[in-house]
């Protein structure tokens, strides 16, 4: 990889921080892995302090939305070292969300360097608690300054780093969730498996209505038929129904490939469970609710890591799952894939990316 060029602060922030009110996405640390796409190549790999950047009121981003980003997370464990889940995963999805919405491809052997030396220099950000993370997220955006619908010819990647809590504020207590039924967030062959702005900005409107209803957040449906399960707005979607694990199958292009979906469902067949990947659509979900057979739904995301739902609503069906307590599935995998994360548990798949006291001394 081309050297990173480090320009330091001088003014680091991290004594204002309130480690025990750090919330999702409120603070920012002290420093930016950068890099610029022009002429055909990424170029000026550079880590920089934190600030404002200058933009162009004719960026072609702030008007065609030529953007996509990812998210992950670096755990602080007790022996020193801080461990990165699966970058690797997370830069090959950026790849492919970039292919999707015309951004140039960024290597993933440099995604991964560039995601370690990131965590090595801001490592006295990553908090201390168990239950805690440093959430990276890179992002990747046109920088041409035109106003006309083409791909820029030149782009910027950032990855920016920001220490964390739970996601939700329920944490592990199970959330409520509503089935979305006029809006819908991606259709087969639209933007729905790449992770890119526009899908969440299209899902919004559906989130802050179900907010204001008490609701955590919403399972979207199918855009043609309105009646196949595709993924809540922030999370993939499990469901425990008599003895198997079912999850909608990746095959139409209109949900996510999550990082912890994959780590769910290859950590599920490890376990011996009967895992089906597959069309699921709401009036399934809610026979087998009436029928007793369905005993857990949880989500699966890097900001949650694993979310049960305690309730789900479709129109006026009302359908409490587990007497809205975590269940022994979801518990499992929590337990599994953050013992993983901090270290506590073995990593036989290699999903680690460990970053140690030398390489911080280096950094």
């Amino acid at each position: 990889m081309t050297d990173i060029n480090i320009k330091r602060t001088q003014n680091s922030r991290i004594n204002e921080v309130d480690w025990n009110n750090l919330g999702f996405g409120k603070i920012a640390s002290d420093h930016i892995f950068v890099t610029d796409f022009i002429g055909g190549e990424w170029r000026d790999y550079r880590i920089e302090p934190y600030g404002p950047m200058p933009i162009n009121p004719g960026n072609c981003t702030l008007h065609y939305g030529q953007t996509i980003f990812e998210g992950l997370k670096a755990f602080r464990t007790q022996a020193g070292h801080f461990n990165i889940f699966r970058p690797e995963m997370n830069g090959a999805r950026m790849n492919r969300s970039a292919v999707r919405m015309c951004i140039p491809e960024f290597p993933v052997e440099h995604f991964v360097e560039a995601v370690k030396k990131i965590v090595e220099v801001d490592h006295e950000w990553v908090p201390r608690e168990r239950g805690t993370s440093l959430y990276l997220r890179p992002f990747s955006f046109g920088t041409d300054d035109f106003l006309g619908v083409r791909p820029s010819q030149t782009y910027k990647l950032i990855i920016m780093t920001s220490p964390v809590a739970a996601y939700y504020e329920e944490g592990l207590n199970p959330v409520r969730i509503k089935v979305a039924t006029e809006y819908i967030r991606a259709a087969k062959g639209g933007t729905g498996s790449a992770k890119t702005a526009a899908n969440y900005a299209a899902s919004m409107k559906a989130a802050q209505e179900a907010k204001k209803e008490g609701f955590a957040q919403v399972l979207w449906l199918d855009g043609i038929t309105r009646e196949f399960v595709d993924e809540v707005g922030t999370m993939n979607i499990m469901f425990v129904i008599g003895d198997e694990l079912i999850t909608p199958p990746l095959d139409d292009g209109t949900i996510l490939a999550g990082v912890t979906r994959d780590s769910v469902l290859t950590l599920a067949r490890e376990f011996g469970m009967n895992v089906r990947e597959h069309r699921l659509t709401i009036g399934d979900v809610t026979s087998a609710f009436e029928n007793g057979t369905l005993t857990e739904i949880f989500g699966t995301g890097t900001a949650a890591v694993i979310s049960p739902v305690g309730e789900l609503v479709y129109g006026d069906r009302v359908m409490r799952i587990n007497d809205s307590k975590i269940g022994p599935v979801a518990q499992k995998f929590y337990d599994t894939i953050t013992g993983i994360q901090y270290g506590e548990i073995e990593d036989t798949h290699n999903w680690i990316v460990q970053v140690n006291a030398d390489e911080m001394a280096h950094a």
